[in-house]
């Protein structure tokens, strides 16, 4: 056998013979660099670049065919074995709702009984619809109602949108630095307790407090704002925006950044104003989440708060400063009337439940999605 002959550098090669066999590789030669801007070679049957691509024709083919074969659905156990992770990720929060909010409700069972502690839910004595009859009658339930409804309106008007106007001047602000320190000040009202809060409150308003002394001053007279009776539905919706307004701005900054700013960028081209925009853009992109927040504060429309109330409630008299969470506070546990107020506290659930689903409806039919989707 003769060695190769080796390349003449400069020497032009060979043409290659039509139907002659290609030369062997040989073991251990390096392969021959790619020239620059060199056509690929076409895939010749039968080569290995023609067996990969038949191979991968017949993954495809068999992808095909497995989406067209239909799959076997899974038993309950072999889901929860799948899903096992995300189970146990959900179990805290699940077992968080069944032991304080869903176990909780089989005790509305006194409602419909003459319960007594000692005697036990079993062998209380079962008088039926009894104890909403006596609610019905009581003059102070009914106007336990109506001051309920008066803050919740007062607070629907005033305080459920001043997050939202908060969120609007916070998110136009340009400094990053000078919106977190303005979104630091306003959230930190929240994490005070309404005994501090209100003695705030009787400092500032009260008979011998700035504002009255100020008055005085100015030859206005005294305005004792924390004892006035028709004053204080406003008294409590200001305390209420003065401590959670900031808390409330978080979720709806969070709703404006999820808006796509290339709205803005072409509203601008086309010439649209800073209001224009606004109503245009932000205020629809808005519109979801306020729809949603609307919804689920009107399920809480017959609760104003307890704590709140019932450490000014003595400064206006009970006529005027009793809710329907102090009602059931002072007949259920004071007075021990503990059928009347579990009456009470039904009511509630089911007048919330009905406004939340009717509420969710009114907004499928505007457009919305509201809470939960409707079926069809």
């Amino acid at each position: 056998m003769t060695a190769a002959e080796p390349a003449v550098p400069g020497a032009p090669a060979e043409p290659a013979v039509p139907g002659a066999p290609a030369e062997p590789a040989v073991p251990g030669a390096p392969a021959e660099p790619a020239v620059p801007g060199a056509p690929a070679e076409l895939a010749v049957p039968g080569s290995a670049d023609g067996t990969a691509t038949s191979a991968r024709a017949r993954r495809r083919a068999q992808r095909r065919a497995a989406k067209a074969v239909p799959r076997r659905k899974l038993t309950l156990r072999e889901r929860i074995r799948r899903d096992r992770v995300m189970l146990l990720l959900l179990a805290p929060g699940f077992l968080y709702f069944v032991v304080f909010h869903y176990a909780p409700l089989l005790g509305y069972i006194v409602a419909f009984e003459d319960y007594q502690p000692y005697l036990g839910f079993v062998d209380s004595t079962f008088t039926g619809l009894a104890n909403f009859a006596q609610v019905f009658a009581d003059p102070a339930f009914w106007q336990a109602l109506l001051n309920t409804l008066e803050i919740t309106a007062l607070q629907l008007v005033f305080f459920f949108p001043a997050p939202i106007g908060l969120a609007l001047l916070l998110n136009s602000i340009l400094s990053t630095k000078v919106r977190r320190f303005v979104q630091s000040v306003v959230y930190l009202p929240h994490f005070i307790g309404w005994v501090i809060i209100v003695s705030i409150f009787q400092q500032v308003l009260g008979a011998t407090g700035a504002l009255p002394n100020m008055l005085d001053v100015l030859g206005l007279g005294r305005f004792d704002a924390m004892t006035t009776p028709w004053f204080f539905p406003f008294l409590v919706t200001i305390q209420s925006i003065w401590k959670d307004c900031g808390w409330g701005t978080i979720i709806f900054l969070a709703a404006l950044l999820n808006i796509d700013q290339e709205l803005y960028e072409a509203a601008a081209v086309d010439g649209a104003g800073r209001w224009q925009r606004l109503w245009r853009i932000t205020l629809p992109g808005l519109m979801p989440v306020v729809v949603l927040l609307l919804i689920l504060n009107l399920g809480n429309i017959l609760s104003v708060g307890f704590e709140q109330i019932v450490l000014q409630r003595n400064s206006v008299g009970p006529e005027h400063g009793e809710v329907l969470d102090t009602y059931v506070y002072f007949h259920g546990i004071v007075d021990s009337q503990w059928g009347p107020s579990a009456a009470v506290g039904l009511v509630k659930g089911f007048v919330g439940l009905g406004l939340v689903l009717g509420a969710n409806k009114l907004a499928h039919l505007f457009g919305q999605e509201g809470v939960y989707s409707g079926g069809k």
